[in-house]
């Protein structure tokens, strides 16, 4: 059985700025303006799916080609045309095009994803309120990648990748860049999939064989007990478990 020792050794050796380089949280480590990093930790996380060499080298593209390395001003003048046939796996092109239209609706009338985070987190439903503003704003055009990129937590998915992205915007340390601060990192969720289920259920920290919001849960209050004011640096033990195994 892994020891909480063992665990914290685990975060001390893998929570450091070796991780950022081969791990999508590099991309808000490119950009210094707050509004460039949040937009660029929210568009990453769309597409931290499927083989991770593959997602960095779009991303590159995207951020590096198309946005000029400027995700705020590529938002606030956002056109269809400037994706061209840009795409990824499940996400089409007309998929990216709904996300951009709204995330420049979004900022063209409000402080943008941290306002609208927020607001979620004050009525105590902050992943339905954000997946709600987006829905509320498609049309009938999207297919299956946007609602990949943007599920419904109401269907009781893990959540993985905006537990991630709310990760890296509250939590604050050598990897996280912790820019937001309306919810403390004793709050957050664990990002889980397939191989942190697999990891953390060898570890003793989780019985559900699911990896669903439930399994969220029960992992997250299992972290809790070793580490309450921050329970999802834990994060790093786990992938560093893995990678040992």
């Amino acid at each position: 059985m892994i020891t909480k020792s063992d665990l914290d050794e685990l975060v001390l050796k893998y929570e450091n700025e070796d991780f950022i380089k081969d791990d999508p949280v590099q991309f808000i480590h490119r950009f210094k303006e707050k509004k460039d990093i949040e937009l660029a930790g929210f568009i990453a996380s769309l597409l931290a799916y499927g083989s991770r060499k593959q997602f960095i080298i779009k991303l590159d593209d995207l951020f590096i080609n198309i946005a000029q390395n400027e995700p705020l001003n590529f938002i606030l003048n956002f056109e269809p045309k400037l994706i061209g046939n840009f795409n990824y796996r499940f996400g089409k092109p007309y998929d990216f095009i709904s996300i951009f239209k709204i995330l420049k609706e979004l900022y063209s009338n409000s402080e943008g994803l941290e306002e609208l985070f927020k607001y979620g987190y004050e009525q105590n439903k902050m992943f339905e309120t954000v997946v709600d503003y987006f829905y509320s704003r498609t049309d009938e055009s999207v297919g299956q990648g946007f609602y990949h990129m943007i599920p419904n937590p109401r269907n009781g998915g893990a959540m993985k990748r905006m537990c991630m992205y709310l990760r890296w915007m509250i939590r604050k340390s050598s990897v996280d860049i912790g820019i937001w601060d309306f919810m403390k990192p004793s709050e957050l969720y664990i990002p889980l999939d397939v191989h942190v289920g697999r990891i953390s259920r060898q570890m003793g920290l989780l019985k559900r064989k699911a990896n669903d919001f439930k399994a969220v849960k029960e992992l997250t209050e299992n972290l809790k007990k070793l580490c309450p004011e921050d329970p999802i640096k834990y994060d790093f033990a786990m992938f560093g478990y893995g990678v040992n195994k």
